[in-house]
C-alpha cells in the first residue's frame, strides 16, 4: 500500500511551554513563544488563533487529476481499518465535483473529522469537518485568508477564528473557546488552540496549546466497534 502524494497528510505541530505534551510531542522554542504570546518582532508578523478540535486528521487531494481523501498518515481513507475513515472516503466521493473546482493539481486541504468522538463529544449543527490548512503541490501552507476566502465561497465549514493580529496570551483567548452558537460546539470543555505567524506573505510557524487535563482517546481507545460514540 502508496501514499498517493508519497508524505504525510500533516505533520506534529510543536507546544507552547503551559500545553499538554501528547506521546513523542515537543514544546517550541522559547523565542518563538515570545512572538506568539508577548511581542511581535515587527510589524510584519500576524498572529492567527484558532479552535483546536479532536477528531481525526484528514486530506483531501487532487492527484493525477483525482480527488483522494487522505489519513493523517498519507494513505487513501477507504484502506483504513476504521470505520470514520471509510465515512470520510463516502463524504469526499458526494462532493467531488467541488473538490475538483477548488483543488489544482497537487494540492490538498486539511481538516479534522469530527463524525466520531475521541476524547471530546461535539454538538455538530453542519457537515462533521473543520479545515484549518491549504497546501500547495509544493507541500507549502497557503496564507489564512486565502482559506478563509474558498471556505466563504464555497461554503466550507472553517476552524474557529479567536483572533488575528498581534500577540496574544492563551488566558486572554481560553474563556472565548466553544462558543455555544457555533455549527461544532464540543459537549465537554474544548481541547485547546492553534497560533500560527505570519509574515510578509508566508506562513513562517506554528504552535499549540492544549488543555492539562485532556483526556485523548477517551472515547476510542481500546474501544469495541459495537460501542464507539458517534457525533454525527
Amino acid at each position: 500500500m502508496s501514499k498517493p502524494l508519497n508524505i504525510k497528510n500533516y505533520g506534529s505541530i510543536p507546544h507552547l511551554s503551559n500545553s499538554k505534551l501528547g506521546t513523542g510531542d515537543h514544546f517550541i522554542e522559547k523565542g518563538q513563544e515570545r512572538i506568539l504570546t508577548e511581542k511581535p518582532r515587527d510589524k510584519h508578523d500576524v498572529i492567527i488563533v484558532t479552535e483546536k478540535y479532536d477528531g481525526s486528521n484528514v486530506g483531501i487531494a487532487k492527484k493525477n487529476g483525482k480527488i483522494i481523501a487522505l489519513t493523517r498518515s498519507g494513505y487513501e481513507a477507504h484502506t483504513s481499518p476504521y470505520i470514520q475513515h471509510h465515512k470520510f472516503s463516502e463524504w469526499v466521493s458526494e462532493r467531488e465535483k467541488i473538490f475538483d473546482t477548488i483543488l489544482k493539481e497537487g494540492e490538498r486541504l486539511v481538516g479534522e473529522w469530527l463524525i466520531q468522538s475521541h476524547g471530546i463529544r461535539y454538538k455538530i449543527n453542519s457537515e462533521p469537518i473543520v479545515f484549518f490548512d491549504w497546501f500547495t503541490s509544493d507541500n507549502n501552507r497557503k496564507l489564512f485568508g486565502e482559506l478563509h476566502n474558498l471556505t466563504l465561497k464555497y461554503s466550507i465549514p472553517l476552524v474557529r477564528i479567536l483572533h488575528v493580529g498581534d500577540s496574544i496570551k492563551t488566558d486572554e483567548l481560553i474563556k472565548i473557546l466553544n462558543h455555544r452558537d457555533a455549527f461544532i460546539s464540543s459537549i465537554e470543555k474544548p481541547e485547546g488552540m492553534v497560533y500560527r505567524v505570519e509574515r510578509k506573505g508566508k506562513v513562517d510557524f506554528l504552535a499549540k496549546w492544549v488543555r492539562q487535563d485532556f483526556e485523548p482517546g477517551k472515547y476510542c481507545i481500546g474501544v469495541e466497534e459495537s460501542k464507539l460514540i458517534w457525533n454525527v
